[in-house]
């Protein structure tokens, strides 16, 4: 018997969902329906604020009610209708038939309980086992999900975890009780592309092994394309397209599905102008954290977490630093720009800038700008738009009168493509994409040399990214900026990037053009990233194991 002629385990009918604020009312789904079958994975997809994850976490009703609402529609699981069910029916039904996992495990994790006691606490709370029984399940659960050692493990804190391993955790808790059903809401998207082959191999496996159903939640169609059976297409709170996978990708009815499939960054850095004159750059750079034991506190070794890096960085050039978590990207940028203490020769527009106090570091502040990956975060939410952008103008040009400065800002803002207009208004009022623009200008208002981009679209939809991909090229041609761009994605590292340096464990591992890279990896950990970018989990796994 097909899926199409068996009772689906999961019918969301009309589902309609509102929220009620000071008197307001905003829709944010509208009248969606789709079913998921018994073993089944179908993908909800769509850009932020589409309506995917509120129609997710309407199933278990954990949306915050009251402000939230249902004008229509039913819920059936099992034949029973969530919507409608008390408290304690959904009691029954969240974590033991239904469970979760989050985008962000750190955030879902209890900071203060060992990785054994949140594990156990779903067995116990759930099969009413006893504290001194559910150890042998735990490891066994941990050993499902691939954690390796994990009686070594059991006593960690979740800031001792990478975000792979604690995202296994997270499976973990949501598989303790073998659900029916998993809902997975954007559970890869902060991860590298290496772990998220893995997990992504791990869900399915699991899956498979289970039997269970999913309702994967996602807004990169390179994902859906390997891990789900149907495609929900969403936006603006309604599915405007639904189909098997390959008929979605092989066959787009609708425009915005079209739209996302070809949102996809795209085009190639020019390239490299080897007469540029050296904006920055770095001999035998070294940051080493110590290693502290016993009372008295006496170093017994050393992170290495940049490792003896040289580089050259000229106008007009951007150098794709690539590798996973713990790689020492990020560290190497803060390292360049003298945020962090490091060892080794810095040289900035031609002076020698690595003994330089902060004092002497604060008038070429203003030639050097960072953006960052979380603009949410970066950006202060009790500050305007317009006094965010004119923070640095009022450090490094104190001169200006308040009309000239405010100049500066509309230029500013014009050039992100963002209305000057809404320059009085505060970050928590702009989309995700919007903020990161605002970001970017807080940095070009100052005319830097060289700018540290640090993971500054792995947060944004596709499409958005692409955007921003497009307004950092065009800002580079029009000021001859240097980039430092700090990715784990390579797909946008491509379309950006003149040179690509690949960093593992605090060493630089391989670098070379971006096409040398790219099209032809010399180390087995470089082919491993290009595996797992590109659609080989298989191979990736096994190389970065080697």
């Amino acid at each position: 018997m097909t899926a199409a002629t068996t009772t689906p385990l999961l019918s969301v009918q009309d589902l309609s969902v509102a929220f009620h604020q000071e008197g307001i009312t905003v829709p944010a789904v509208d009248h969606v329906s789709f079913d998921i079958h018994a073993g089944e994975t179908v993908a909800l997809v769509g850009e932020s604020g589409s309506g995917k994850s509120v129609s997710a976490l309407s199933v278990l009703k954990l949306l915050p009610y009251p402000a939230a609402s249902h004008p229509s529609g039913r819920i059936l699981f099992d034949g029973q209708d969530l919507l409608s069910a008390d408290a304690k029916a959904l009691r029954r039904v969240r974590g033991n038939d239904i469970t979760m996992i989050f985008q962000e495990p750190m955030t879902s994790l209890n900071p203060l309980h060992s990785i054994e006691k949140q594990i156990a606490e779903i067995l116990m709370l759930h099969q009413g086992i006893r504290e001194n029984e559910a150890r042998p399940q735990v490891i066994d659960l941990m050993h499902q999900v691939g954690i390796r050692e994990p009686e070594k493990r059991l006593e960690a804190f979740p800031h001792q975890l990478s975000g792979g391993q604690r995202q296994r955790v997270m499976i973990a808790m949501a598989l303790a009780n073998r659900p029916k059903l998993l809902i997975a809401d954007e559970p890869t998207t902060a991860l590298d592309v290496t772990v998220q082959a893995q997990i992504l191999e791990l869900l399915k496996s699991l899956k498979d092994k289970h039997g269970m159903a999913m309702l994967f939640i996602t807004h990169d169609l390179g994902i859906v394309r390997k891990i789900a059976d149907r495609v929900c297409v969403m936006t603006k709170g309604k599915i405007v397209e639904t189909g098997p996978t390959a008929e979605i990708f092989a066959n787009p009815q609708h425009d915005y599905t079209r739209h996302l499939l070809a949102a996809e960054p795209k085009g190639r850095a020019p390239a490299l102008n080897e007469n540029a004159p050296v904006v920055l750059s770095g001999t035998g750079v070294k940051v080493w954290f110590p290693i502290k034991k016993g009372f008295l506190r006496k170093t017994v070794d050393h992170v290495k977490a940049v490792d003896g890096i040289d580089l050259e960085l000229r106008a007009g050039q951007t150098l794709g630093v690539v590798g996973e978590s713990g790689s020492g990207k990020t560290t190497l940028g803060l390292a360049l720009t003298r945020l962090i203490a490091s060892e080794g020769r810095i040289g900035f527009v031609g002076k020698d800038i690595n003994a330089f106090s902060f004092a002497e570091m604060k008038p070429l502040r203003n030639r050097m700008q960072v953006v960052f990956q979380d603009p949410y975060g970066s950006l202060s939410p009790r500050m305007s738009v317009a006094e965010i952008v004119a923070e640095g103008l009022a450090i490094h040009e104190p001169k200006l009168s308040a009309s000239e400065r405010d100049a500066k800002v509309v230029e500013a803002l014009q050039e992100v493509g963002l209305n000057p207009e809404t320059r009085f208004r505060y970050p928590h009022e702009f989309s995700g994409g919007q903020r990161q623009r605002i970001a970017i200008a807080r940095a070009m208002v100052l005319k830097p040399r060289f700018v540290m981009l640090d993971e500054p679209t792995s947060a944004l939809d596709m499409s958005v990214q692409a955007q921003v991909v497009d307004l950092l090229r065009d800002l580079q041609k029009k000021h001859d900026l240097a980039y430092l761009f700090i990715s784990h994605d390579l797909k946008v590292v491509r379309a950006l990037a003149n040179e690509v340096m690949v960093m593992r464990n605090g060493r630089v591992v391989e670098r070379g053009s971006s096409d040398q890279i790219f099209d032809n990896p010399q180390t087995d950990y470089t082919k491993a990233l290009m595996a797992a970018a590109f659609g080989m989990e298989t191979v990736a796994r096994e190389a970065v194991n080697q």
